[in-house]
């Protein structure tokens, strides 16, 4: 069974960090686009940052250029997304997903609050 397994969200005060990490199981994703996206209460679901099978590519939304930074370790079959400088407005659940020859694999999201 395929799973991808989000941890390290939580409460943290704006400004400050928090590193969230996507285990991956069941297959290996090397060959598989790596993103994460984020969910706002009453909000849609939105890109947040990509990175490419390699590592040698990433993409970031301009709302997080510049705090946020997506790595990943193939051969841990995890990613990652760390995140600075973190603003009220970045509260949501984060998800992982690798994308892979049309087909989208999820995670369960974790939650990622920021207070002011």
């Amino acid at each position: 069974q395929v799973q991808l397994v989000e941890s390290g969200g939580g409460l943290v005060q704006a400004g400050g960090s928090l590193r969230l990490s996507c285990a991956a199981s069941g297959r290996t994703f090397s060959n598989a686009v790596m993103r994460w996206f984020r969910q706002a209460p009453g909000k849609e679901r939105e890109f947040v940052a990509a990175i490419s099978w390699s590592g040698g590519n990433t993409n970031y939304a301009d709302s997080v250029k510049g705090r946020f930074t997506i790595s990943r370790d193939n051969a841990r079959n995890t990613g990652y997304l760390q995140m600075n400088s973190l603003k009220p407005e970045d509260t949501a659940v984060y998800y992982c997903n690798a994308y892979e020859a049309g087909t989208d694999y999820w995670g369960q999201g974790t939650q990622v609050t920021v207070s002011s």
